[in-house]
C-alpha cells in the first residue's frame, strides 16, 4: 500500500490552512476573552436575533454538542441568553445580550486587525479569492 503524500491531499491542506489561520485570529480575539467560533456565533447572533441552535449548528457546519460546548462559556458570562419561554420550546433559539452586544463591538476591533494582518501577508485579492473558493465549497461540495 502506497502511503498517501501530504502535497496531494486535499483534506490536509485545507485543515493545515485553517489551523494556521484560526491562530492568528486566536492570537488577536484572546485580547477580549473569545475564540473565533465563539465570535462567529456572536456575529451570527447580532445579525440574526433569535436564531435556532439548529440554524446556528447549520451555518457553523457543527454538530449540536460541539456547539453546545462552544456556547457554554457564553452563556455563563451573560453574553448570550436562552430566555426561560425558549428554553421550554423545542427549537431553543438564542438571544446576544447587551453585554454581548458590548464584547462582539470591541472583539470586532481585533479581528478587523487580525483579517488585515491576513491580507497584508498573503494579498488582499488573494485572500478574496480563497473565501469566494471556500464558500464555494461549503455551497457545492456534498458532504455526505
Amino acid at each position: 500500500m502506497n502511503p498517501i503524500s501530504s502535497e496531494t491531499d486535499d483534506c490536509f491542506a485545507v485543515r493545515q490552512a485553517a489551523r494556521h489561520i484560526s491562530k492568528l485570529y486566536e492570537r488577536h480575539l484572546s485580547k477580549v476573552g473569545i475564540t473565533p467560533t465563539q465570535f462567529s456565533i456572536l456575529s451570527m447572533l447580532s445579525r440574526h436575533p433569535k436564531a435556532t441552535m439548529v440554524q446556528l449548528a447549520d451555518a457553523l457546519v457543527m454538530d449540536r454538542t460541539t456547539l453546545v460546548r462552544v456556547l457554554k462559556p457564553l452563556l455563563r458570562d451573560g453574553l448570550v441568553v436562552a430566555p426561560a419561554e425558549e428554553r421550554l420550546s423545542r427549537r431553543l433559539r438564542l438571544t446576544l445580550t447587551g453585554q454581548g452586544h458590548e464584547r462582539l463591538e470591541r472583539a470586532t476591533a481585533h479581528w478587523r486587525a487580525a483579517q488585515a494582518n491576513f491580507e497584508l501577508v498573503f494579498g488582499r485579492q488573494q485572500a478574496m479569492h480563497l473565501r469566494d473558493e471556500l464558500f464555494r465549497i461549503t455551497r457545492d461540495v456534498p458532504n455526505d
